[in-house]
């Protein structure tokens, strides 16, 4: 079992996700906050796998720790998979992101509404380990965006994202129910079964 492994964020939402999901009290979970200083990763890839790879085979290159990256974005269908590998950047905090997402969509869906609120969250994950050992996964989650935000918890997008088997937000589902069904959730799983 590797005893240290960096999680390639900084965020400290997403590192609670993701050692609940990992669930292992044997390994030391480190983040970005524990190497300040380190340049951050050019994420310019197109897909969230290539962009995964990029921050995992960086942060590795300079730590020489095990490494898991991820990648995730919300995909909209009617804005043709926007804001996908931009998410994070589709503005400047998660309030304007919300509203540009939500302002765009009511824009397209003005000229065809047949598009509907489509929308998935995914997922990709790659851990690098020293001596060129590299395991990727994939996972998403299917949902609808909603016109306005629901619920206090999560971050991102989660309070526009209605995941329908339980016609709530992800910003109004318990985290450790979240963690059991979403797009990292599901990546997180498979690679904790390859590694």
């Amino acid at each position: 079992m590797i005893p240290r492994i960096l999680l390639a964020t900084g965020n400290q939402g997403k590192k609670a996700e993701m050692a609940s999901i990992l669930g292992d009290s044997r390994r030391e979970l480190l983040t970005l906050q524990d190497f300040p200083g380190l340049p951050e990763a050019v994420e310019d890839g197109l897909t969230f796998a290539d962009n995964a790879r990029k921050k995992a085979l960086h942060f590795l290159d300079l730590t020489g720790i095990p490494v898991i990256a991820d990648d995730s974005g919300l995909e909209v269908d009617a804005l043709g998979g926007a804001p996908g590998v931009f998410s994070s950047r589709y503005a400047a905090t998660d309030p304007e992101r919300i509203a540009r997402l939500l302002r765009e969509l009511d824009q397209a869906l003005s000229k065809d509404p047949s598009q509907g609120r489509r929308a998935r969250f995914a997922c990709a994950i790659c851990m690098a380990a020293p001596g060129g050992k590299l395991v990727e996964t994939f996972g998403e989650v299917q949902g609808l965006i909603l016109d306005e935000p629901r619920g206090e918890g999560g971050f991102g997008y989660d309070p526009v994202f209605l995941y329908p088997p339980m016609n709530k937000t992800f910003a109004e589902i318990p985290p450790e129910i979240k963690n059991s069904i979403s797009h990292r959730a599901n990546a997180l799983a498979k690679l904790k079964n390859l590694v």
